[in-house]
Order: C-alpha cells, then structure tokens, then sequence
C-alpha cells in the first residue's frame, strides 16, 4: 500500500552556490552531478520572496506547528549579512502566525564573526559547523584550493560560540567519517569544544562509486563509530552523538533524528538559487542530475512537490526498501541507510546500503551494549597576504611582517602535506599492514601533540625538507605500482614503506622536543636514524653494511623523562635529552652491542640577528642540482660560522632593505660540495621554503650575495603558494632581453624577481641564481637596470599574467624606475 504524501517541514535553502573551501569530499563540487555550474552565485530578492510564501502557503494549508529552515549552500555566510538579514526576515514575516520558524545556517565556519553572529542572536538562528577532527585531520581535506588549512578560521568560529553571549546559538559539530583518522583522537578533539551535538558523516557514495575501504566486503566504518560509541558510554555520554541517539530510540520503538537512519517519513526539499525545488541534495552523489524534480517556487506550489516520486520514494517506510532490506533483522533501527547510499546503476535505489555490513554490524554492537547496560554491564591563523606585504614583497624586499605570513601558509600547508602523505600510505595496496599499523601510531602521536604541545609540532614543521618528503613520498605512492609493471627497481615497495615511514620520525621530534613519552618506530635509512630538526644517530658496523640492509632496518624511539632511547635490533643507545634540545654531540652509551653509533646533531650558525640551521645530516637535503655536502667536520662549521658573521654584516651595508625578511624567513643553509672548477655555486628548490643551499666563498660579500640573491627565489615561492600570478598551463618559451636565450614564464619572471634584489648593492651585479641575465656576472648597474625592465615589459606583454600577476610585475616595475640616481651612473 503506498503511503499518501507527507507534509514537508524541513527546508534546505542554498542562499549562495560558491564555497570558499575546496573540500575534496565535498558532494556538491566533487560529485558526478555538476549543476551548480549553472545556477545563480546568490539567491535573488525574487526567489528569496517567493520561497517565504511558498513555505508559508504549505505550512498553513496542512496546519504544521513549525517548520525548520536550514540556510546552506556552497557556504550560506558568501552571500554576506545584508542578503541573509533578507532571507531572514522575509521567512519571520511570511510565517508570522502560521507556524513557529527553526532557523539554522550550516557553515564550514571559515567567515563567521561576531557582526554574524549578532545578526544570528538577532533571529535567533542555531549555527552548525563542519569539522573533521584535530588539525591535521581537518586539513586532509578541508582545504582552500591552495592547499592552505581552513583549522585556525574554524577554531576561531566555535570560540565565538562556545563562550559568551553567542553561547545559545550553538547548534553542534559536523563530522566525515575518514578511516585514516584515529577516530578517538577525533572524538577527543572534538569534546574538546564543548558541542551540543556531534554529528559523524558517512562520506557519500554508492554502489557505483564505493567508499574507501580495506576490503570489499569489510566493516571498516562500523569498527570506527563503534571505537567511539563504547568510550561515550564510558564517558557518560558527555554530549549527543546523532547517529548513535537515533540508533538508542529506534531500538526502543522510537524515532530517528536523522534522515540517514529510520523508516520515518521524509519531509525534506531543497531549493537552489535559482529557486528550483531539489529532493535531498546527497544525491548529486548519486548521478548527474538525481535531486531534480523540475519544479520551481514561481511555478509550482510544494503540494505539487511533495507528490514528486522520488520524494514519495522517501516516503514510504518498510515497503520503499528492497527484499534483502525488508528481511533484515535491523531494520528498524537502519531503514535501509541513506536513500543515496543505496544507487547501483543497474536498478536505481533498489538495494541495500553500500554501508550494509556496517550499519548492520553498528546497530548490533549498540543494541548488545544497551542489553549489556540494562543487565548491569559496563556502561584552533589567517594566511592571505595583506595588500601592504603583498606590494612590499613585489617591490623587491618585503620586510619581516610579509615574510611571517608567508611562513604561516607555508606551515599550513606541511600539515596538510602530512595528512596527505598518512592518507597515501594507509591507502596503498603495496604497504603491508605493520607499516600502516606504525603509521597509525605515529599519526596518533601527532594529533596528540598538535592538541596538547601544539609549538613543539610547529618548531618541526618550520623544517624545510618535511614538505619534501610528503611530495616525494606522495609522487612515489603514486607511482610505485606502474614501476614496479617495468621492472625498474629504483623504487620498491620496500623503499616505499621506508619512505613513508619517516613520519614516525618527525613524530618522533615532535615528542622530544615537546618532553612527552612516546615510544615510535622509525626507519633507518642510509645508515643513520633521523630525527628532523635535531640531528641523526649515525650508526656504523651491521647497521650500514648496505642500502639494502639498511632500508630495511627499523629503529624504536622512545622518549622518557630525561632521556631518547634509540634500538636498532638487539643494540640500544641513550642519548640525554637536554643535550639533544640543546643541540650538543651527546654521549651516548652503549649497552650489551658491538655496534657503535654517533649522535650527530643539526649545529646553529648564530649571530646578534639570526639564528640559521646548518642542516648537513636530513635524508631529504639532496633535492638540489648540485651535490649537497657530507657531514661537516668541526673545523668545517667553524668556517661557516665565521663566514656567516661577515657576510651578514656585507649584507646590512650593501642589502640594508633586505635584511629583514632574510633575518625573518631564512632558517636552513645545506653546504654544497664545490665545483671542480671552484667556482661558488647556490640554489633553492620550489618545496624547501626557508632553505638555500650554497657552497662557502672565500669572499663574505660573495656570500652575501648567495643568500639574498637565492632567498628573493624562496620568496617568490611562497608567494606562489599563496597567489596565482600566471597561466601555469602556458609552456611557451619568451625571448629574454639581447638574445640571452627563451625561458618559460616563471623563470622569466624569477630571474627578473632576483634582479630587484642584485640592484639594491651599489656595487657590481654578479650571478646570482638561473633566469635571464644570468650570464652577464659583471655588467654596470646602469645596463643591468635596463635590462631587468625590458624583462619586466616581455613579462606584462605576454598575456600569461593573471590581474594579481599583473599587479605584482607592475609593483616590481615601480620599485625598479623609483631609485636613486646613482642607478643611471
């Protein structure tokens, strides 16, 4: 018997159709159904009036005491307060004394602020925000486009709500489930915040497109909720978990409290920007086109809608479900799982969930647990550049305030780099599951400390060669299966795991430098165990007898009081730990072995205003052209130390300008070996921002130059992690000034960058780093100024600057006309 129609008392209001977050779960964008692209950025002053009349005009015809009004989009704060003040009022005006109004906004959090909020208290609008976890397992996937982490803008937004007078507009957390997240390192960071509500999220999928999972058959996700039901019942069920309080009621013959679960009826309807009425908008999960009802508020009343079929469909309790579903034991409590969950192309939504096994295996685990219960059982920074440090970096300097920014973003982006790099080991078919099992523990270690020590993680993440790693190890995910089809045995799975393995590394430093115990494994690779920032333990005798044996090779860190245990098999070295934190070469004892070992530790080139790793140990340093150095010997560093005195002071008399931003942002110098020739030589790379690498000149002002000629290249590439300045899909080759050759457009526009920077000494411009020009080491500055602004005018013809770009290469062109006159001697 079908079921006559059901009132619709719910309401999805997409008052905006863009997002500020590139969420790559995100089923509105990332999703089979692209119609967004054709709708309306913001709802109109018409569709927003005859919406409110609409609503009004259904819930008064059947008499509904209440309606709910959830303002969503994209992200509803877009449309701005005035556009929401209008949404607002005109639903309050056009339901005033027909029914009670339940108005709420969904919001990834980002914009939210206390005008927001005092026009929410205002209406008294419950406020919903997104958020995956801690840090690190938010930035996995609620990123900007840029890579850069929405955490800080999202921690801030529940500040805002979690205390004070915008307490009561509190609605909850909303949570997607990722199996490579410790769910309770979840769940703990999100109590941390105090939620009404936490609701935790299938992420959509459908028999076509299945979730990620171990095995096809598997119940990875029950196993990941029911880790957390059994520690909120042990907590006294500290706050509301919507799935496990549906579960909870329907097994007591009560309702559900999400569409998800249950076999109430659905009274749900979704109206887009352009006012086209949708059903439930998971579906754009489902197919292109799925949700549409083609119905709209200018021409169809909701009685018309709620008649639609696929509406009905939701409709219709246990016998809308498939045979397989009708039969199930835990029905009630499932009701078959989200409508959308359950599409195969082949017979529409005529199956069980793709979550069967694990709805199945949640709500047996919660019912046994209520049985159990019965019978006496147990029971987070804004990372833009300002328009001031954006035009003071184009002129050519940029100053230590502009710098900072970026070194924020550049932080952001190592965690999300991280996360990812997690997120492709778990992932991969080729790394056996005691690596994923290390892996997990490292992970876990990290968002602990991210919590509870949360400058420990950022003194290890401001190391340079942590986002190499994570883009190698990416790029060698990625690629490891198709080598291994060639034959090649450059990489292997083995190399892989090893690879990846150095998170436990870096988590490893995090916990020494935080003072918190932690027991981690890490690898061992080219004979040495690594821990970044600190230095290595360089181990000789069994333990380097190959690159073999040695990739092969695990180490066990442990951290206790005063101390770093380091074990490599059946030998073990202590190393004290204040000395590690102080960076001294340690002794270290050796119990019971005949290995020996060296405790090698990053030594610091200090002056009055600097304070610069000599990083001569990372696994990860020789990513440059050149061929990084060996460890140095004492004498060695003493050289640098001296030299960096005097070419620093070089560096105030003939770069004043510079100084600061270099002072601010350059943390790390990797010797390189020299040439054979003799000549100095320096570079930088796109991912080590903060790091130059360079031979040691005899002459300090030579080195003076290296350094702030190479650090205008890191500059420029933090900014480029920030800004899009050109076409990156234009391969073209421009001709550079006087015939020096054809460079593509971001070795044009580095080389001229670094001109701005060889043009503030008022001495001889020499080589400094690749682009046009590079070859005339010893023209006047005269000429060498002529130069730079032809190369600045191909830069602005070339069609291949973005308006942002444009500005930039104008900005650098007004630093480089507005000197003095000993320019043009």
């Amino acid at each position: 018997m079908i079921r006559p129609p059901v009132p619709l008392s719910q309401f999805v209001l997409k008052v905006h159709a863009r997002c500020d977050l590139a969420c790559d779960h995100c089923y509105v964008y990332e999703s089979v159904d692209q119609s967004w692209h054709g709708r309306p950025v913001t709802m109109s002053d018409q569709v927003i009036v005859r919406t409110a009349e609409r609503i009004a005009e259904h819930a008064a015809s059947h008499k509904l005491a209440s309606v709910q009004v959830i303002l969503h989009g994209g992200e509803p704060l877009l449309a701005g307060r005035p556009r929401l003040r209008r949404v607002i009022t005109e639903l309050e005006t056009a339901l005033q004394g027909v029914s009670s109004l339940d108005l709420r906004i969904h919001t990834n959090g980002v914009l939210l602020s206390e005008e927001f909020c005092d026009l929410f208290a205002e209406h008294r609008v419950k406020i919903g925000i997104s958020i995956d976890g801690d840090r690190m397992a938010n930035d996995r996937h609620r990123r900007y486009a840029d890579g850069r982490s929405s955490y800080d803008k999202v921690i801030r937004a529940i500040r805002l709500l979690r205390v004070g007078p915008f307490r009561d507009l509190y609605a909850g957390l909303l949570c997607t489930i990722d199996l490579a997240n410790d769910p309770l390192a979840v769940y703990e960071s999100l109590l941390e915040w105090g939620p009404p509500r936490i609701d935790f999220l299938l992420p959509h999928a459908t028999w076509d497109n299945p979730p990620a999972r171990a095995s096809t058959a598997g119940s990875e996700y029950a196993s990941w909720l029911i880790a957390i039901f059994d520690r909120w019942m042990a907590d006294g069920c500290p706050t509301r978990i919507r799935t496990f309080d549906s579960i909870l009621s329907t097994l007591r013959g009560g309702e559900s409290h999400t569409e998800a679960l249950g076999l109430e009826a659905a009274s749900l309807v979704v109206i887009e920007t352009d006012g086209s009425y949708e059903q439930v908008d998971s579906l754009k999960a489902a197919f292109d086109g799925a949700p549409e009802t083609g119905t709209n508020v200018f021409e169809h009343a909701l009685d018309f809608v709620a008649r639609h079929p696929g509406i009905r469909a939701r409709q219709q309790g246990i016998a809308g479900l498939c045979e397989t579903c009708q039969k199930c034991p835990v029905v009630q409590s499932c009701g078959g799982g989200l409508y959308t969950h359950r599409y195969r192309t082949e017979n529409g939504f005529a199956n069980p969930s793709v979550y069967c096994a694990d709805l199945t295996e949640l709500i047996s685990h919660i019912s046994i647990s209520v049985h159990a219960e019965s019978a006496g059982g147990p029971r987070a920074p804004e990372h833009t550049l300002s328009g001031d440090n954006f035009r003071a970096l184009a002129a050519g300097a940029g100053g230590s305030a502009a710098v900072r920014q970026l070194i924020e973003a550049e932080h952001s982006l190592r965690r999300g780099l991280l996360g990812q790099a997690y997120q492709a080991g778990m992932a991969h078919p080729e790394v056996s599951g005691e690596v994923k099992n290390a892996l997990r523990g490292a992970w876990a270690l990290l968002t602990t400390l991210d919590r509870e020590q949360p400058k420990a993680l950022e003194a290890v993440l401001g190391h340079p060669y942590v986002r190499i790693w994570a883009v190698r190890g990416l790029e060698q995910a990625a690629l490891t299966a198709a080598w291994r089809g060639t034959g090649n045995q450059t990489w292997t799975p083995r190399s892989l795991a090893t690879h990846l393995g150095h998170l436990g590394a870096i988590a490893s430093a995090v916990a020494i430098r935080a003072r918190m115990g932690a027991a981690v494994t890490v690898p061992v690779m080219d004979g040495a165990v690594h821990l970044p920032t600190l230095g290595r333990l360089a181990l000789t005798g069994n333990a380097a007898a190959g690159p073999s044996a040695g990739e092969s090779e695990t180490a066990r860190v442990s951290v206790i009081t005063n101390a770093v245990i380091i074990r490599v098999g059946d030998a073990h070295w202590t190393i004290d730990l204040a000395a590690m934190l102080a960076g001294e070469p340690s002794p270290v004892q050796v119990d019971g072995t005949s290995r020996s070992a060296e405790w090698q530790p990053v030594r610091m080139l200090r002056g009055r205003s600097y304070c610069i790793a000599l990083e001569d140990t990372d696994p990860f340093r020789g990513c440059y052209e050149s061929e990084v150095a060996p460890r140095l010997t004492d004498a060695e560093f003493a050289r640098w130390q001296n030299g960096l005195q005097e070419a620093w002071q070089a560096i105030g008399r003939e770069y004043g300008t510079f100084a600061a931003a270099l002072g601010a942002g350059l943390t790390t110098v990797v010797p390189l070996v020299p040439a054979q020739e003799g000549r100095d030589a320096s570079a930088s790379v796109r991912n080590a921002f903060g790091a130059i690498a360079a031979t040691l000149p005899a002459d300090p002002s030579d080195l003076a130059r290296l350094l702030v000629g190479e650090f205008q290249h890191v500059k420029l590439s933090g900014i480029l992690d920030l800004c899009d300045l050109y076409d990156r899909a234009d391969d073209r080759l421009f001709p550079a000034p006087e015939g020096e050759g054809k460079f593509r457009i971001e070795e044009l526009l580095r080389g001229t960058y670094v001109s701005l920077a060889v043009h503030d000494s008022w001495g001889e411009p020499r080589k400094i780093g690749p682009g046009p020009g590079a070859d005339k080491a010893r023209q006047p500055p005269a000429q060498w100024r002529v130069r730079s602004l032809a190369s600045i005018e191909t830069l602005l013809g070339s069609g291949s600057l973005t308006p942002v770009g444009s500005s930039f290469v104008e900005e650098m062109r007004r630093s480089m006309t507005a000197v003095p006159g000993a320019w043009l001697a």
